[in-house]
């Protein structure tokens, strides 16, 4: 059955993507074709956006293909870190893309050639952009908390920073109907900051699980259920690291000495099972070993 459940999440994970991965296309085409036929720069350079898009929609795509693939010799605990390798390069890719804006920003307010061009295709193409990005990062990121994937996370995290980017302008078109052309700008630097904090989360997320770092929230949560759970005199070394969207639990676990073997590992088994309905596609080893009053161990 878990095996069966796996495969339909891999199933959906990797439809979720190739949608992204044909949303960017879509996108990347429409905005290169537009640019041509107009000669607009701005659009042009969005073209090159989502063409930024487009490669890590294609990331993404490829790591949900690898991370869900089973255990074998040479990597005895699954392919899981492969989607926050993926998260790590789409947060290197947002800061390019951060870097690329602030840029821009800067040299039109110093230059003072802050005029955007403006005609109808300019609004067709941003509008579309818009209504696109908004539906496939709702997609992502539902499917993201769904199946716990860092990498689907990731890619609605960028296609949510695209629809302020092509909010700001549209907000730049608009105002430029005005005269007043610094908005596009101004506002550009806005977007640039929440880039940033995204970005930093992102990465910083991605990192620490691929330095095996514990994750807080679930630690608490074994270590509570450890600690009320009857049956287990003490615990210690508990130990939890993940991998992807699989989450692995180590624990030495005291019982009391005259319990039997089989009593002992039936034991171990309600606690597997407690500890599987709190958190998600983890992996549970218990080490028994008797308690004894004289040398209490203590989790540090």
């Amino acid at each position: 059955m878990e095996n069966e459940n796996q495969k339909t999440a891999t199933h959906e994970k990797k439809q979720v993507a190739l949608i992204s991965v044909f949303a960017a296309i879509v996108l990347t085409g429409f905005k290169l074709i537009i640019g041509l036929l107009t000669g607009s720069l701005g659009i042009l350079s969005e073209a090159l956006h989502s063409g930024l898009d487009l490669v890590a929609a294609v990331i993404t795509y490829f790591s949900v293909r690898v991370s869900d693939v089973p255990a074998d010799k040479k990597h005895n605990f699954g392919h899981g870190k492969v989607e926050n390798l993926s998260a790590l390069v789409e947060t290197i890719l947002l800061l390019v893309t951060c870097t690329w804006i602030i840029y821009e920003a800067v040299s039109r307010l110093m230059s003072g050639k802050t005029e955007v061009e403006v005609n109808v295709w300019s609004y067709v193409v941003v509008i579309t952009s818009i209504i696109i990005d908004i539906n496939r990062s709702r997609i992502l990121m539902k499917a993201a908390k769904k199946h716990n994937s860092q990498a689907l996370e990731a890619d609605a995290l960028h296609f949510s920073t695209d629809i302020w980017s092509s909010s700001v302008v549209l907000l730049g078109l608009i105002c430029a109907n005005f005269g007043f052309f610094e908005a596009d700008s101004i506002a550009a630097l806005v977007v640039a900051a929440i880039v940033l904090l995204v970005s930093y989360k992102l990465g910083k997320k991605a990192i620490d699980v691929l330095l095996d770092r514990a994750p807080q929230e679930s630690f608490e949560v074994v270590e509570k259920l450890l600690s009320t759970f009857p049956g287990i005199k003490s615990f210690h070394d508990l130990k939890i690291r993940m991998s992807g969207a699989n989450t692995f639990i180590k624990v030495k676990i005291h019982f009391d000495p005259e319990l039997t073997i089989k009593q002992a590992h039936d034991l171990c088994d309600c606690i597997e099972l407690e500890i599987q309905k709190h958190v998600l596609r983890c992996e549970v080893t218990i080490h028994a070993e008797p308690h004894d009053e004289s040398h209490i161990l203590t989790e540090e």
